[in-house]
């Protein structure tokens, strides 16, 4: 797994500030081009004009389930691909995630300290598939197991 270079993070806000507000507050990940750059985009909505055919981005937004917030992740393992690739694609999102949690954590630092207790909600992640085999959801932590020394 390979760790945030923030010097290679470009974030860009979109209907929001970098403290708020928390709902609606999604978040689109892109990695392009050969230098490996992220590109994170803050906004009200997602930034689906970025998004490629491929569906490689990582989406997330703050939701609140019950009486508290919850962080939702969406990943499209989709179902038109074959088996081996439905497993790589997996595999790369599993390998990446953490990292795009630590763009979000680093990149979005200001809105965390004017709302600390959004660290400590829980990060689900949908692994979005046609096949069940791929569909999945899971408990990936906190925004506190994602933060740099300089988030």
């Amino acid at each position: 797994m390979s760790r945030l270079d923030p010097e290679k993070l470009h974030v860009e806000y979109v209907g929001t500030t970098p403290t708020g507000p928390i709902i609606p507050r999604r978040y689109t990940i892109i990695r392009s081009g050969a230098a490996d750059n992220l590109y994170l985009t803050i906004g009200r909505d997602f930034a689906f004009s970025k998004i490629t055919p491929a569906r490689e981005e990582i989406m997330g937004e703050w939701i609140v389930n019950g009486e508290s917030y919850e962080y939702n992740v969406f990943l499209f393992i989709n179902g038109r691909y074959s088996e081996d690739a439905k497993k790589e694609r997996e595999a790369a999102f599993r390998n990446e995630l953490p990292v795009a949690l630590e763009a979000i954590r680093y990149g979005d630092a200001e809105f965390f300290e004017a709302h600390p207790e959004l660290d400590n909600v829980p990060i689900i992640v949908y692994f979005l598939s046609t096949d069940p085999a791929f569909n999945k959801v899971e408990n990936w932590g906190t925004f506190s197991n994602y933060k740099t020394r300089d988030s």
